[in-house]
C-alpha cells in the first residue's frame, strides 16, 4: 500500500473548482453529474477537479498535466526530479484516471484545518486516511474489523502512518492466544464507534 500526501490547500483549490462548475468530464459508466475528484497517474501523480468551465479544453489525460493541480509530495514533474522513480515504487507500471469518491470524506479534513491530505492506494482503490498514528493511544483498546462479519477486540501495541500492531484481547480463548497482528490503521475503530465491519 502507498500513501499518497497533497497539499490540502491545493486540494482545496480543485474541489472549489469542482463545485463552481454545473457539466463534469464523464467517467467509464458515462455522465456524470456531480462534483467529483480524480486521480491521475502519469505525467506525475496529481488530483485534478472534474469539472468543465469552459476556461480550458484541455482534457483528462495521463500525458499531460498542467502546474496547478493537486500534485503528490515528491511526484511533481514541475518540481521533483525523482518523480518517476517515486511514481513506480507507488504504482509500479500501472497508469490512469481514477474517478474518486473522496471529495466529501477530504472536505471534512480541509475544514478541520488538515494542512495535508493523505490517501492511501493499493493501485486500484483509494482511501481517505482520516486519522494520524499519533490519534491513537498505544496500550488503548480498540476494534477490528474480524473477517467474519463481526469485530475483534485488540489493544493496540505499535503504530506507524499505514498499519497498526494489535494484539487480540477479551474476546475468546483461541482468538486472545493468537500473535500480534497487522491491520491498516484506518480499520481500528473506537470501542463505541459503530462503523460497519
Amino acid at each position: 500500500m502507498a500513501i499518497l500526501k497533497f497539499s490540502a490547500s491545493a486540494v482545496a483549490a480543485q474541489i472549489a473548482h469542482a463545485r463552481a462548475c454545473k457539466t463534469f468530464l464523464p467517467n467509464w459508466n458515462g455522465p456524470v453529474d456531480r462534483p467529483a475528484l480524480i486521480l491521475i497517474v502519469g505525467n506525475g501523480v496529481h488530483l485534478r477537479s472534474n469539472g468543465i468551465d469552459g476556461t480550458t479544453t484541455r482534457i483528462v489525460t495521463t500525458e499531460q498535466a498542467d502546474p496547478s493541480f493537486a500534485f503528490a509530495d515528491g511526484m511533481n514533474p514541475f518540481r521533483d526530479t525523482d518523480w518517476m522513480a517515486q511514481r513506480r515504487m507507488a504504482f509500479r507500471d500501472l497508469t490512469g484516471q481514477f474517478y474518486t469518491d473522496i471529495l466529501d470524506d477530504v472536505q471534512v479534513l480541509i475544514d478541520r484545518g488538515r494542512g495535508a491530505i493523505r490517501l492511501a492506494t493499493d493501485g486500484h482503490s483509494i482511501r481517505v486516511l482520516k486519522r494520524r498514528a499519533s490519534d491513537y493511544l498505544i496500550g488503548g483498546t480498540y476494534e477490528v474489523p474480524s473477517g467474519l462479519g463481526g469485530t475483534f477486540r485488540v489493544i493496540l501495541k505499535d503504530a506507524c502512518d499505514t498499519f497498526a500492531i494489535v494484539q487480540n484481547c477479551c474476546n475468546c480463548e483461541d482468538f486472545d492466544a493468537m500473535q500480534p497482528y497487522r491491520v491498516p490503521l484506518d480499520a481500528l475503530m473506537e470501542i463505541d464507534d459503530r462503523r460497519a465491519a
